[in-house]
Parts: structure tokens; sequence; C-alpha cells
């Protein structure tokens, strides 16, 4: 699962680079099938993989910061970096054990609703991979080439 973790981050440092090279108006410019803009939608892939590792933490869910204070790509990669600590310390501390533990909150409609710890980490990890799709279906109808997403040839297994 690390392995699938580190992935996801260096797919996510390339479209960071990525984006040094398009106009920054263009990450701003709000497309069709996803959350939003290039730029929001690597915000929002930040934002829920620290949201989540936070309820596994135990932690009270933070409040997600306003988008319109970090549209720009510098924010948006320091917002990033600034969480990746907490979120890789959890996820290189992660046992099997772990797997089964519960998360109990309380839904938006007031329902308590339960998930075990195992699904929702790797709910994490589906999460970024299929907005990091969107990005690349995004890219080529600009006419730009996307990142790779391959998971082979990225030094991840030796």
């Amino acid at each position: 699962m690390l392995k699938l973790f580190e992935y996801n981050w260096q797919v996510r440092d390339d479209w960071f680079t990525w984006c040094e090279t398009v106009p920054e108006e263009e990450l701003l410019v709000k497309r069709i099938g996803g959350v939003g803009s290039i730029l929001y939608t690597l915000f929002h892939i930040v934002e829920v993989e620290y949201s989540w590792i936070c309820g596994l933490q135990g932690k009270p869910e933070p409040t997600e910061p306003p988008f319109e204070s970090y549209a720009n790509l510098s924010k948006v990669r320091d917002l990033s970096r600034r969480y990746h600590g907490e979120v890789e310390s959890f996820v290189t501390s992660w046992t099997d054990e772990m797997e089964d533990w519960k998360l109990t909150e309380t839904d938006s409609n007031g329902e308590t609703v339960s998930f075990k710890y195992g699904e929702i980490i790797r709910h994490v990890i589906a999460h970024e991979i299929h907005h990091i799709g969107q990005l690349s279906v995004w890219s080529r109808e600009m006419g730009w080439k996307p990142v790779t997403a391959n998971l082979i040839d990225r030094e991840l297994f030796e």
C-alpha cells in the first residue's frame, strides 16, 4: 500500500511540474467532467488525502481551506508539501492490524456511518488515481501531452 501512495505522490509532483509549462489562466479554466479546474483538482486531491488521514488519526476533520486562498500553482504545491509529512508518517506507520479498525462519524444527514480503515486508505489511493485520469483527459483536450500515469519504471519496487 505504501508503494501506491509513493506512486501517487510521484505522479502528483509530475503534474505540478507539468503545470509550470502551462499558462496559469489555463490551469484555472473550469473544465467539464470533474471537480473544476486543473488547479482546483490538484488542490482537491491534496485536501481530501489530508482530511481522510486526519480522520484515521483520530483528529477532528480539518476545515477545508478556501480555494481562493490557494488559487495559484505555488500555493497548491506548498499546501501539498505542508500536508505531506503528516500523511507520509501515518502511511509508513500502517500495520496489518489497522485494516479492520473502524472510523465512525456522522454524515451530512445526521446518520452514523462506520468504515474500516483498510477501506478508507484504499479509497484515498483510488481517489487520487481517478482525478489524475481526469487531468490526463483535460491535457489532451488542450493539445498538451499528459504526465505518464505508468506505474512501471518509477523505481518503486527496486
